[in-house]
């Protein structure tokens, strides 16, 4: 064997073991079992042999040629077999039959409904200002008849988290989430893009993102973001966790301490809630994820100097009580850039790697 020969050359046997792909208790085993250095003897499965009742070339293209006659040609072997049974007829058995028509390329799916589709990819969305990005969705809200509900719609803006536009209707439908969108885009005086389409755009369009529900999907909805030169992007399927701007704001409506206990009597009261709640959200709601400032102040551009006055008053108690603090003062600088599913970052020595293999 040649683990013999490589032994006797001054080879280790656990190293000549491991370049064969065995282990050396697997060559003492072969060992013990044929004697001596093993006889030259593969004990490993999997190697040719012969078997005794493997179907003939004859019997596996009288298979074939049984499946491909007109009367089999739609049925599956599970049907073919007992209906040649019931002639007094017996080919093979239904695994030999579904084995013969893999390896031959003829066993393949059928049915109208759709074939699995592949993994969508995540959707990677980053908003470096205001209306970059927006983000919409609809929700219920309950109504005084069971059974009954009306649909609230909102669009917020991922970058600033405003609100730039709500309505509450009766149904779900394409066209008023059309309306609503067209609406926002006069509201925050969004232009289309000279060039849209094509390589010669300077601006980069708005990109509205939303699930894939049956309103966010609709022809009239995309016949009109591509009048406008706005761009979608939609979730994964069942993946809510792509469309997180929208949810966190339903979240945050329907927890608040003025939502009503009971059900809305009608779609005027309804309204006048959620304008309630718009107001109050977009003017005097500090909002956490861009350092406690409002949504408005954020989309207006007064957060920085909002936020640079803040990091002056805490210098000053830093300055005025150095012993109080341990550390630097609180970062109150605005993130300037927002993501939906942010990339993994690499790691340093990924990093400086790649900066060195460019250098």
């Amino acid at each position: 064997m040649l683990i013999g020969e490589a032994n006797a050359t001054g080879a280790r046997l656990v190293s000549a073991c491991r370049e064969i792909g065995i282990c050396l208790r697997t060559l003492k085993r072969w060992r013990k079992a044929f004697g001596g250095d093993g006889g030259g003897v593969d004990g490993r499965k999997g190697s040719s042999r012969h078997v005794a009742h493997r179907l003939s070339e004859e019997e596996r293209q009288r298979i074939l040629h049984t499946c491909n006659q007109r009367e089999y040609a739609s049925l599956p072997p599970g049907q073919i077999v007992p209906s040649l049974a019931d002639q007094g007829l017996f080919i093979g058995s239904e695994s030999s039959f579904y084995r013969v028509l893999h390896q031959a390329g003829q066993c393949h799916r059928r049915g109208r409904a759709r074939l699995p589709q592949e993994p969508r990819s995540m959707p990677r969305l980053m908003a470096d200002r205001a209306n970059a990005v927006w983000s919409w969705d609809i929700t219920y809200l309950p109504t005084t008849v069971r059974g009954v509900w009306l649909y609230l719609y909102l669009v917020v803006d991922v970058w600033s988290r405003k609100v730039v536009a709500w309505d509450v209707a009766e149904v779900e439908s394409a066209e008023i989430a059309a309306d609503l969108v067209q609406r926002a885009c006069l509201k925050e005086r969004y232009r289309r893009p000279s060039g849209f389409g094509s390589h010669q755009c300077q601006q980069p369009p708005l990109i509205l993102h939303a699930d894939n529900g049956n309103a966010m999907r609709g022809a009239t909805l995309e016949s009109r973001l591509e009048e406008m030169g706005v761009l979608r992007s939609f979730s994964r399927p069942r993946v809510s966790n792509d469309n997180p701007y929208s949810e966190s704001l339903f979240r945050t409506l329907k927890y608040r301490p003025d939502y009503p206990n009971r059900p809305f009597a009608s779609k005027a009261e309804a309204c006048e809630w959620v304008a309630a709640f718009a107001d109050w959200y977009n003017h005097r709601h500090r909002h956490s994820g861009i350092k406690f400032v409002t949504p408005h102040q954020r989309h207006s551009g007064a957060a920085m100097a909002i936020c640079q006055q803040r990091a002056d008053v805490y210098e000053r108690a830093r300055r005025s009580n150095p012993t109080r603090w341990s550390r630097s003062i609180r970062c109150w600088r605005q993130p300037e850039e927002v993501w939906i599913n942010k990339p993994p970052e690499e790691p340093k020595s990924m990093l400086a790697l790649s900066l060195t293999q460019a250098a």
